[in-house]
């Protein structure tokens, strides 16, 4: 068990410094968003179902695309590529899936979610929980986070701004595998796309 806890440990740490990469590449990498319902009115934001790795089948924007390889490989870079990546027109907000490997079972997710939180903690320099639960999605019991977050330039002479990101992230074991589902968008958008964000999380499905 012990082995198994530094295994999920060092999974989790990867798992954040993807995240924050992600944050740090977005920060770099500002574009305008356009004038269009999805960020600058009260409209609804329309769903379109999707399918990922055959496996997965999600309700995504109907504007979002999947991001290309060579994109994937700049915003989250990994060892282990994600199953798929899909992005705003304007490339600020993305949904990501991503399977890993672990020795953890179902019945450990408690004990999981308390490791995946710290790490979350250590990752950034400031983070507002907004949910942290075990809930249950199409009959599965998955990790769920959703919080707000900031992440500084530590440098004393830097004089970036800090990132900040609103960000849903679920977690579900099954079979040996840890699969990784995240939600982002800058957290000046929180408002515009909190409820969408929680329609596509709450849409997912695992085959």
């Amino acid at each position: 068990m012990k082995n198994a806890f530094f295994v999920l440990l060092s999974f989790c740490l990867f798992t954040s410094t993807s995240f924050a990469q992600s944050s740090s590449y977005g920060s770099k990498n500002k574009v305008t968003a356009p004038a269009n319902r999805n960020y600058n009115s009260d409209a609804p934001i329309k769903l379109k179902k999707v399918t990922i790795a055959k496996r997965v089948t999600v309700a995504l924007p109907e504007d979002f695309t999947a991001m290309p390889d060579e994109g994937i490989a700049v915003k989250y870079p990994a060892a282990r590529k994600p199953l798929g990546v899909y992005s705003s027109p304007n490339g600020q907000v993305d949904f990501s899936v991503s399977e890993k490997p672990t020795t953890f079972i179902a019945r450990d997710l408690p004990l999981v979610k308390d490791i995946y939180k710290a790490s979350i903690m250590r990752t950034f320099s400031e983070v507002q929980f907004i949910r942290d639960e075990v809930k249950t999605i199409d009959k599965k019991q998955m990790i769920v986070f959703e919080f707000v977050s900031t992440l500084k330039d530590e440098n004393p002479n830097s004089n970036k701004a800090p990132v900040k990101k609103y960000t849903i992230i679920q977690y579900y074991i099954k079979a040996g595998k840890v699969m990784v589902f995240s939600f982002n968008a800058p957290a000046i958008w929180k408002d515009k796309w909190q409820k969408a964000a929680n329609e596509v999380m709450n849409s997912i499905k695992v085959s």
